[in-house]
Parts: structure tokens; C-alpha cells; sequence
């Protein structure tokens, strides 16, 4: 019977992920970019750990470097802006530097390693907490998922730089097995994890179709800079605009829209929307939604009728918002409404 290794099993299964994305185009390039580097590293553990490739041994450090960078520009691309820009190839310096350590000074390869690992994922658990959540380019709809897939993968990173400090700690106190052990569980359920999160809908970004510009707002206004955001204005404005556009029936409405549509840095349109409501902007628009979902139930529609054509797009998101907001059920609400 053939026995592999975890981290092998690891690498097969990503890689598996990775064709199967770019066959049906399940994501962005960013991401599986980001998938297939965890299924290099995946092998190169597997090979020097289990099959003695000691040749890959000083590989390993700078494919590993990869990882904690693609993350963060791929969280750029959906968090933050709508694409890659060249800027960000200052980035992928990263492993870059680390042959330069491999080469020159090997007793830094764990402090810059795990350096990269913790500062990264804490980059991103940092401009989360700034936008509240608020990601620019993935789909309202999906509501407070694709900051919590970003969390997880920002706290694998983190994870995964402490089980460096971890195998230091082994190796002083002189437990010679246990760096390979340690290395091989960390690496194969961090990689896991931030593979699988890679290619989950929720982050997926919904394109702006060159930053889509409605018929009647050819050339949209170049963003109001206004230091004291002006919340009373922004928040009129946004509730005639989707009001009188039901903006919130689009699938694919991002706060980027939003934000251009009002003509409004969208930090500004986020904080606006949180100072009136107390909530982000997911739960705003999907307000929105769950009432015009009511009103469908009302007239005789079925459950999954009025969820499509309430501008959600998965019924995991849509049952918990209807949950939260009206205290029943879709079901229980369609029930109520016959009776």
C-alpha cells in the first residue's frame, strides 16, 4: 500500500484546485497564483522532509517567501483597488531577498521568514479594522464573509510565522525531531486552509466592467475630498440614488460602485453609512434587499424567487439576513404572509 505524506497530499489536492480553477475560471489570477504557490511549497516540504531532496533545502525559504506577499496583494485587489498595479511588484522583492539570505547570512532565513509571515498577516487584519470590513470590490451580497475568509487567512499567516518561533524554541532546547513534525503540520494546514479560502466565491471580485459608468452618468465626477466627510450629504444623496435606481437588486453592487456613483471616496461613503446606521455597508444595502424579498414573499413568490430577484446570491447569506432583520424565516415569513 502506498503510504504519502501529509504535505504531499496537501500539494495533490491544491494542485487539483488550481487546473480545476483555471478550467472553470473560479477565480482571479491573483488568487490562484496565491493557490499554486502553496502547492510549490507544499511539494518542496514534502520533498526535503520526507524524501531526503536536501537539494531543495535552501529552496524552500524562497518559495515559501511568496506566499505572505501574493496574499496581501490579492487582498489589495479585492479589498482595496480594482486591480494589480505595477507598484506592487515591489512586493514580490520578498523572495528576492531571501536567496540573498539563503546565500549570505542562512542564520537570518527564520527571523525574515517569520517576519514576513506575522507582518503581512497583520497588515491585513490592520486594514481591515481601518475599512471596518468594508471590502471595495467583492459583492455586498455576500455580507460579512469575504472579511472573515480574509481574517482566517491573515491569522494562517500569522500561525504560521509562530510555529517558526516554535521550531527555533525545539531546536535550542534540543528536540531534534520535532522541527520536521512541527513543520509538517503547520505547513500543510496552513497552506490548507489559505488555498481553500482562495477559491471561495465570497472573494471573488466582481469586476467593474472598467469601472462601469451608467447611461445617464457617462463621465461620473472625480471624488469629493472632503476631510470632515460631509454625512448628512452623502447619506441624502445615497438613499435618493437607491431609491429611485433600487441599486441594491444588482448582484454584483461593490462598494466601489457606490462610491463612484456618488462621486465620493468610498472611506468617506463607508463611514457615512456607519455614523447614520451603526452598521457597514453590506448590512445597509441588504436592508434594502430583505424588504423588497418581504414585499415578493407577500405576493405569492417562492423562497428562491425572491432571493434571486433581491439581489442576493447565495441563500446562506440571504437566510441569515432575513434572520437578523425581520426575526423569522423566509419560510416562516412566506407562511405568515398566506395565512
Amino acid at each position: 500500500m502506498i503510504a504519502l505524506p501529509a504535505p504531499l497530499i496537501v500539494a495533490l489536492l491544491l494542485l487539483f484546485l488550481f487546473f480545476r480553477s483555471v478550467l472553470f475560471e473560479k477565480t482571479s489570477p491573483l488568487l490562484g497564483a496565491l493557490l499554486l504557490a502553496c502547492a510549490v511549497q507544499s511539494i518542496t516540504v514534502s520533498l526535503v522532509h520526507y524524501y531526503g531532496v536536501m537539494d531543495l533545502r535552501l529552496v524552500q525559504p524562497i518559495t515559501a517567501s511568496v506566499i505572505p506577499p501574493l496574499a496581501w496583494i490579492a487582498f489589495l485587489e479585492g479589498g482595496v483597488r480594482p486591480r494589480f498595479q505595477p507598484i506592487d511588484i515591489l512586493h514580490l522583492v520578498a523572495p528576492v531577498l531571501m536567496a540573498g539570505i539563503v546565500l549570505l547570512a542562512p542564520m537570518m532565513i527564520d527571523a525574515f521568514l517569520g517576519g514576513l509571515f506575522a507582518g503581512y498577516g497583520l497588515a491585513i487584519l490592520l486594514a481591515l479594522h481601518r475599512q471596518g470590513n468594508d471590502l471595495a470590490h467583492t459583492r455586498l451580497a455576500s455580507g460579512p464573509v469575504p472579511a472573515l475568509i480574509w481574517k482566517v487567512i491573515a491569522s494562517a499567516l500569522i500561525i504560521s510565522a509562530l510555529s517558526d518561533a516554535l521550531i527555533a524554541f525545539t531546536l535550542q532546547i534540543g528536540i531534534e525531531k520535532a522541527p520536521g513534525i512541527i513543520l509538517s503540520v503547520f505547513s500543510s494546514l496552513t497552506l490548507l486552509a489559505i488555498g481553500f479560502l482562495a477559491l471561495s466565491p465570497a472573494i471573488a471580485i466582481a469586476r467593474d466592467e472598467d469601472e462601469t459608468a451608467q447611461p445617464e452618468h457617462p463621465h461620473p465626477e472625480p471624488p469629493k475630498a472632503d476631510p470632515d466627510i460631509p454625512v448628512t450629504e452623502i447619506m441624502e444623496q445615497l438613499e435618493e440614488l437607491v431609491g429611485r435606481e433600487k441599486l441594491y437588486l444588482d448582484p454584483d453592487l461593490t462598494l466601489m460602485r457606490i462610491a463612484k456613483r456618488l462621486g465620493y471616496p468610498l472611506k468617506q461613503v463607508s463611514t457615512a453609512i456607519n455614523a447614520r446606521t451603526g452598521e457597514n455597508v453590506s448590512r445597509y444595502i441588504n436592508k434594502y434587499r430583505i424588504e423588497h424579498a418581504c414585499l415578493a414573499l407577500d405576493d405569492g413568490e417562492n423562497v428562491t424567487s425572491a432571493m434571486l430577484a433581491s439581489g442576493f446570491n447565495t441563500k446562506s447569506n440571504f437566510n441569515r439576513e432575513f434572520l437578523r432583520i425581520t426575526g423569522k424565516t423566509p419560510s416562516q415569513w412566506q407562511q405568515q404572509a398566506s395565512s
